[in-house]
C-alpha cells in the first residue's frame, strides 16, 4: 500500500492586493470620470453611481455591463437607432484605454497606509503579488507613478494577460506560479470589489475586502477623512453590505488595517481552518 502524507500549512506565503481602490487612488475614482467621459463622447449620459455597479471586472467587461444596464440600454437605443452590440464594446473600449490611463496615473497615489503595510508584510517574510482589472497599457502608466512613490510589488497580473479575468480565478492562478507559492490557503487575496474578492476565493485563498477606501464607498480621502463618526458608520455599513455578497473572510476598512489581520488568519490555519469555501458564496459572475 502505497502511504501519502499531506502538508497542511500553518502559516502564510503571500498577499495579492489589488490595485485601484486598494493599494492606490483611495475612493478608486480614476476609473468612473472616465467611463462617465466615455459613455458622454458617444451621447449616452450615465451618472457615477452606474459606472461603479460593474466595477471589479475587467474593463471590456465593465464597459459590455454597463451598455446592457436597462436604463443606459434604452439610452443607446434612443442616441443610436439600434441596440447596444459587442461591436460598439470593442469601439468604447479602444477609446477608453488612453482616456483611462491618463486619469488612472493622475490618480495613482497610494492609499494612506499602503507602504506601512507592505513593508511589514515583506518583514513577516510574504511575498506581495497583485492583479487588477486595468490592462497592460494602463498599469505602464499607473506602476512609475506608484513606484516613484516607494510602492513595489513582486508580480503583476493585468486583465488583458488572461483570456479569461474576474470573477474567475486565473489571475490568481498566475500570481502562484509567478510567485512560487502554493497551496492556495497560504494566500490572501485583498480587493475592493465583489469580483475581485470573487477571483481570490474561486482559487481557495483566503480573501479580505476593504470598505472605506474602495469602490463601494466612492469617496476621496479628503471627503473620507472629513465625515463624522455617525456619518462614516453610516457610510461603512452600506459598503460592508455591498461587500458581503462575496462572503469575504474578513473585512477591513483599508490596508492600513491589514497587519491586525494576519496573526488571525494564522492562528485559524494552525488550528486546521481554511478559506470560506467558495460552494456557499453569493453568485458573483456578473460583469471591474
Amino acid at each position: 500500500m502505497i502511504e501519502t502524507h499531506t502538508s497542511v500549512p500553518c502559516r502564510l506565503q503571500a498577499v495579492v492586493f489589488d490595485w485601484a481602490g486598494t493599494l492606490v487612488d483611495f475612493g478608486s475614482l480614476a476609473p468612473m470620470g472616465a467611463f462617465v467621459t466615455l459613455f458622454k463622447s458617444y451621447g449616452v449620459d450615465i451618472s457615477v453611481d452606474e459606472a461603479r455597479v460593474p466595477m471589479g471586472l475587467p474593463k471590456w467587461h465593465h464597459i459590455q455591463a454597463l451598455g446592457l444596464m436597462p436604463r443606459i440600454a434604452q439610452a443607446w437605443q434612443s442616441a443610436h437607432g439600434r441596440p447596444f452590440s459587442r461591436r460598439d464594446v470593442d469601439a468604447l473600449y479602444e477609446d477608453f484605454t488612453p482616456m483611462s490611463a491618463q486619469a488612472a496615473a493622475e490618480h495613482a497615489q497610494c492609499i494612506p497606509g499602503s507602504l506601512d503595510t507592505i513593508r511589514q508584510l515583506r518583514e513577516l517574510g510574504l511575498k506581495i503579488g497583485s492583479t487588477t482589472g486595468y490592462t497592460r497599457a494602463i498599469m505602464a502608466k499607473v506602476e512609475p507613478v506608484a513606484l516613484a512613490q516607494g510602492l513595489r510589488v513582486d508580480n503583476l497580473v493585468c486583465a488583458d494577460d488572461l483570456v479569461q479575468g474576474r470573477p474567475g480565478p486565473m489571475g490568481m492562478y498566475r500570481c502562484f506560479l509567478d510567485l512560487q507559492v502554493w497551496p492556495a490557503s497560504s494566500v490572501i487575496k485583498v480587493d475592493d470589489t465583489v469580483p475581485g474578492l470573487m477571483e481570490g476565493r474561486h482559487a481557495g485563498c483566503w480573501t479580505v475586502a476593504v470598505a472605506a477606501s474602495g469602490n463601494a464607498t466612492g469617496l476621496s480621502w479628503e471627503h473620507w477623512t472629513a465625515l463624522g463618526a455617525a456619518e462614516r458608520h453610516e457610510v461603512l455599513q452600506r459598503a460592508h453590505l455591498s461587500l458581503d455578497a462575496a462572503q469575504p473572510d474578513f473585512i477591513i476598512d483599508s490596508v492600513a488595517d491589514l497587519p491586525a489581520v494576519i496573526p488571525h488568519i494564522e492562528a485559524l490555519m494552525r488550528e486546521g481552518a481554511g478559506p470560506r469555501p467558495v460552494f456557499s458564496a453569493v453568485a458573483a459572475s456578473s460583469p471591474a
